[in-house]
């Protein structure tokens, strides 16, 4: 992909490209919607990406383009402005420019810049963190800046909650910003603070990617997010991740029905991902994948973000050999779904549940193979 970028920025702007990086996209391991509730989550950075080119001019303008997601865009180099419609790929990286004086660090002026990506959109991937990561490490190059990797990553999601205006926690940047091959990145999302926890070498992940997505998505993230505020304002804690998991029915009886369902996925789940931990270090996969499809089954019948498309696939693979566990993966009311197998899955084994999705959906779901990738990197040009 770095020579498909740097020939195409040539096509596109009629010079080298002085600045060049890399960053991936992520598996939500286990964790779903933990992490902006103070959680704990684990990912894992994949093989798989986006990667963007800059170059210095003398102009007064930021030229933004794209290989991979819609229009180019073309602004004054100031303050940068929120696109619509076939340019809002545009506010990833315009949201970066924008965080940046916030961390203290300065904006490049006039440049050219392209992205090209061989992430699949919509697959619960994350690829709008990785372009945010990427677009980080070249401003900040272009800048004259050397930020550590934890300004980038916070950078980045400021990015994402402020400009784009998606409530996110802090798992997809962090993820790609500090993954390591062969490994899962733990993340305490109260630090926050990041660690790795190996991976044992007969795991695999392979994402069903159904290409559904539910046309109100943004707007039942957000609602997700106000009901888990609420209901830890009515605990009297600052986080749902304050309350601890032992005698939660009674604990729980304070709130309403929907935010009681709401607070008890979250709660459970960040033990789940404890106890994945413990797990994945006893080399145990067999353990870990019952916590992943436990997981979504609390995303089912508790947070209420499936749909019946990951539903139906999550099933199917449970009972499919060679597969310790699934689960959705991302936000959830639609998208993809990671399995978690053994090496004894692979194409021709994931053949009948396929078939089976196609028969009650009329429609076959992608089918990746992910491997574990290292996280955001600039590259050399």
């Amino acid at each position: 992909m770095k020579s498909v970028l740097i020939e195409r920025f040539r096509e596109k702007f009629g010079c080298a490209p002085e600045f060049l990086a890399h960053a991936p996209g992520r598996i939500e391991f286990i964790g779903n919607h933990t992490d902006y509730n103070g959680g704990t989550v684990l990912g894992a950075a994949i093989d798989r990406g986006v990667w963007v080119a800059l170059a210095r001019d003398d102009g007064d303008r930021w030229r933004l383009a794209s290989d991979h997601y819609g229009a180019s865009v073309d602004l004054p180099a100031a303050a940068p402005e929120r696109q619509t419609g076939e340019r809002s790929w545009a506010n990833y990286p315009l949201g970066v420019l924008a965080a940046f004086p916030r961390f203290g660090l300065r904006v490049p002026a006039g440049f050219a810049f392209l992205t090209v990506s061989n992430l699949p959109v919509g697959a619960g991937l994350s690829s709008s963190a990785a372009l945010e990561l990427s677009s980080a490490l070249v401003f900040a190059a272009a800048a004259g800046e050397s930020p550590s990797r934890e300004i980038l990553v916070q950078a980045a999601r400021h990015a994402e909650n402020q400009f784009v205006g998606v409530p996110c926690g802090i798992l997809d940047q962090g993820v790609s910003g500090f993954g390591v091959r062969n490994h899962l990145v733990f993340l305490d999302c109260r630090g926050p603070r990041f660690a790795t926890v190996p991976l044992p070498p007969d795991a695999h992940f392979w994402i069903f990617n159904t290409h559904t997505k539910h046309a109100l998505i943004d707007g039942l993230y957000a609602a997700r997010h106000r009901e888990c505020m609420k209901a830890a304002r009515r605990l009297g804690v600052a986080q749902l991740a304050d309350v601890p998991c032992t005698g939660l029915d009674d604990r729980l009886k304070p709130l309403a029905p929907i935010a009681r369902r709401r607070a008890r996925h979250v709660i459970e789940e960040i033990a789940r991902v404890d106890a994945t931990v413990l797990a994945l270090r006893a080399s145990d996969l067999s353990a870990a994948g019952k916590l992943l499809t436990a997981s979504h089954r609390s995303s089912q019948t508790l947070f209420e973000n499936s749909t019946p498309e990951l539903d139906f696939l999550v099933d199917a693979l449970e009972a499919a050999r060679h597969v310790h566990g699934a689960r959705l993966s991302g936000g959830g009311f639609g998208g993809a779904v990671l399995a978690l197998t053994s090496a004894g899955f692979d194409r021709s084994a994931a053949a009948p549940v396929l078939a089976a999705y196609f028969r009650r959906f009329a429609s076959t779901p992608d089918l990746l193979h992910a491997q574990t990738g290292d996280g955001a990197s600039l590259l050399p040009p």
